[in-house]
């Protein structure tokens, strides 16, 4: 793993972990957050993830929040890397891929708005954390052609 952070990790450092999940066609399913000031990248469309619990590793935390947050169980679960979400809440996050292949409206979401899947090409339009936009980026650079 890789990690793209220019602090030295302490024991205080916030971590979380995220999923970049796609289904057969190449979609990302991203995730539209709540409009509410109290929480980091509010009205974003983001990943499904989120914050560690103390003394979790960040494969148990994308397990746990994928399962919180809309009752899914993925597929092919592979950690990618780390970016730190610098201009949000400043955690540490691991990032995962993963694929499924179901209809995300039926999905029993817990927070946020909404899941859809979007083509990799109409990421460009939706308003996206600087982070998640980089980690999808490195992501999808990284896929085979």
């Amino acid at each position: 793993m890789h990690s793209d952070t220019t602090r030295p990790e302490g024991p205080a450092t916030a971590r979380g972990a995220v999923a970049v999940i796609t289904n057969r066609r190449g979609d990302l399913l991203m995730h539209l957050r709540d409009d509410i000031d109290t929480i980091a990248w509010p009205a974003h469309w983001s990943l499904l993830g989120g914050g560690t619990d103390p003394g979790e590793q960040p494969d148990a935390t994308i397990v746990r929040e994928l399962d919180e947050e809309a009752g899914l169980a993925v597929r092919n679960l592979t950690e990618l890397f780390e970016i730190r979400d610098e201009y949000g809440s400043g955690q540490l996050v691991t990032f995962f891929a993963a694929d499924w292949d179901g209809d995300e409206t039926s999905l029993p979401l817990s927070e946020g708005v909404k899941l859809q899947f979007f083509a990799p090409e109409h990421l460009d339009i939706l308003m996206i954390p600087p982070f998640i936009r980089a980690g999808i980026r490195r992501c999808l650079a990284a896929r085979p052609a």
